[in-house]
């Protein structure tokens, strides 16, 4: 796997995904379905591979999701004729974009991450009408880099913005995962804890175990035990109890999508930690890059809620829980009140209280 595309300080002893060989390469992605218990690089060659992955969260979180799915157009070109016309070209990328973008619906970087790529491609060809495929397979793998570059990028700033916000001797509470494995890079919501720990803050991370999928006890506790930072694993309903004990004094967790006044989506029980970080006065954060910023939708009732299949809920380890026939509900993600967020960290600064305003001021800057 391609490994020089992230040039940070920082960086976590394994890579989340890359892009293996030239125009007619591959897709590498730490396969998460298999972590903790196994670290597996699974190839995907294909859009429909690509596809089934993001569908069943081999790769996951908002960002590397964007990343993976720009990777994907290069995919999608390696299946064409070496004689396809420019137009052709553009007709099957404009597929490609619809087809990946179908896989989820709430994380926006996907999308972002999709349009920036088709774009591309009919800018390069307006620009160059007589080339040929090989030359658009380059063009593209070239700006599919230049996103996971600026995922890196991207990641380290947050890290640097928001170290100043953990508590030295401290304790943090992250929800699900947003760390290096849901990015190209060191993650969002972990980025200030990477950065804080490598300037010498010590701290314990409690990372809940988030239901129904696990990924605070699969991934996050696997990530930052990988890192060296001490972390204790707690179940989702122990986050009341510990915030009136004091021993948490800040909460930090990524976002899926942000809508123009500050309401966040992120995994489903982010909501609860929410409210419970307001009645224990716990600042409450909310770290996201500005591709996870969606202006045009005015609040968090608009952003979809992806809905997953109930046996998530209901099977565990591959072991029913529940009686098969039970009825369970099983939304992916809900919606964080802007009012409940204390701040927003982004590559690009700390919008603090969020709302419609103080949004539109940074992410425009």
């Amino acid at each position: 796997m391609n490994t020089d595309n992230c040039s940070g300080t920082i960086r976590p002893p394994f890579k989340t995904l890359g892009w293996e060989g030239g125009i007619d390469g591959h897709l590498v992605l730490l396969d998460q379905r298999k972590l903790p218990h196994q670290v597996f690089y699974l190839a995907t060659h294909k859009p429909a591979q690509l596809f089934e992955a993001i569908q069943t969260l081999a790769v996951r979180g908002a960002p590397a999701i964007g990343v993976a799915a720009a990777y994907g157009i290069c995919l999608g070109l390696k299946e064409l004729p070496s004689d396809t016309a420019p137009a052709d070209a553009i007709q099957s990328i404009e597929q490609n974009v619809s087809y990946l973008a179908s896989s989820r619906p709430t994380a926006v970087n996907l999308f972002w991450a999709l349009n920036r790529m088709q774009k591309a491609a009919v800018g390069y060809l307006v620009h160059n009408p007589s080339a040929g495929l090989p030359q658009l397979q380059q063009t593209m793998l070239e700006e599919a880099m230049r996103i996971e570059q600026e995922d890196c990028r991207m990641c380290d700033a947050i890290g640097q913005h928001g170290m100043s916000l953990v508590p030295d001797r401290g304790g943090v509470l992250t929800h699900c995962n947003a760390g290096a494995l849901a990015t190209a890079g060191i993650g969002t919501a972990l980025a200030p804890l990477y950065a804080a720990h490598a300037a010498g803050k010590r701290f314990t991370v409690y990372a809940d175990e988030t239901r129904p999928l696990l990924q605070g006890a699969r991934l996050t506790a696997w990530e930052l035990g990988q890192a060296g930072i001490k972390t204790v694993l707690i179940c989702d309903n122990m986050a009341a109890s510990l915030m009136k004990q004091g021993k948490i004094q800040a909460v930090i967790v990524g976002a899926d999508r942000i809508a123009a006044n500050g309401d966040t989506a992120n995994k489903i029980g982010t909501l609860g930690v929410s409210i419970l970080a307001a009645r224990f006065g716990v600042p409450f954060y909310v770290a996201a890059p500005s591709s996870t910023f969606d202006l045009t939708i005015a609040d968090g009732s608009r952003i979809p809620i992806e809905q997953r299949h109930s046996d998530e809920v209901r099977i565990l380890a591959g072991k029913p829980i529940a009686p098969p026939d039970s009825a369970a509900d099983n939304p992916a993600f809900d919606i964080t009140d802007a009012k409940d967020i204390s701040a927003i960290i982004t590559e690009k600064g700390i919008i603090r209280r969020p709302d419609t305003e103080s949004i539109r001021a940074i992410i425009r800057s």
